[in-house]
């Protein structure tokens, strides 16, 4: 593990005072109770506040609806298993056997959660500024990527069903949960006689994005 955490170390280009803490963000749950699930959610936090900080710098100009269309696209769990597979985490991951042998080191959602349990990481360790210099260095690329406003999935569900001749998206909450500070919505969306799909998010708004993404997707509109 310390050759690992040293190799890890060089790509990040940053040394570890708690190396346990490191470790910690490395672990995968299929190895018991001391795992990185708890890293994980602060990683979400950390890494939502870092691009809305660098958003609102890079783009002065942008007003709400098109700095929430970019925040979406830079924080979702996509983007950080991208990221991940450019640094080569999941080499770095600690799991289970079966998990291993199930391929869990390339697994998207595997190297998102452990994208994010290595920013909280990051934070815990050297602060806000360690973890900025990680988030802004490899996440410059997907900036780059949504240089065009990408499009936004509920407007793109909309403009498809009116394609196919369906009746407009009917989005409807489902769930709400997690304390105020921090709650989670779940939101399903209908188009016509289709499947209802939901998505989560932090809001309302990310939930109906998050829904009617995975409608666009099962459609085989998006991939």
């Amino acid at each position: 593990m310390d050759r690992l955490s040293a190799a890890l170390e060089k790509k990040l280009s940053y040394e570890f005072k708690d190396k346990g803490l490191l470790a910690r963000a490395l672990t995968h749950p299929s190895t018991g109770p001391e795992n990185y699930q708890r890293l994980e959610f602060l990683g979400d936090r950390v890494l939502g506040l870092a691009v809305a900080d660098w958003l609102l710098r890079l783009f002065p100009d942008a007003d709400e609806g098109e700095l929430a269309i970019r925040f979406n696209a830079l924080v979702r769990k996509e983007a950080c298993a991208e990221v991940a597979a450019r640094i080569d985490l999941g080499r770095f991951i600690i799991m289970g056997a079966g998990e291993e042998k199930a391929g869990g080191r390339q697994k998207s959602a595997i190297l998102a959660d452990g994208c994010e349990a290595l920013i909280a990481a990051l934070y815990l360790d050297g602060g806000m500024a360690a973890a900025t210099r990680f988030i802004t260095r490899e996440w410059a690329q997907l900036v780059d990527k949504h240089e065009e406003i990408p499009q936004d999935a509920k407007t793109a569900l909309q403009e498809w069903a009116h394609a196919q001749g369906l009746p407009a998206p009917s989005y409807r909450q489902t769930a709400r949960s997690g304390p105020d500070h921090a709650p989670e919505f779940t939101v399903e969306v209908v188009v016509g006689d289709s499947k209802p799909l939901t998505g989560k998010g932090n809001s309302k708004r990310q939930a109906e994005q998050a829904a009617a993404r995975a409608l666009l997707e099962t459609a085989g509109v998006w991939h």
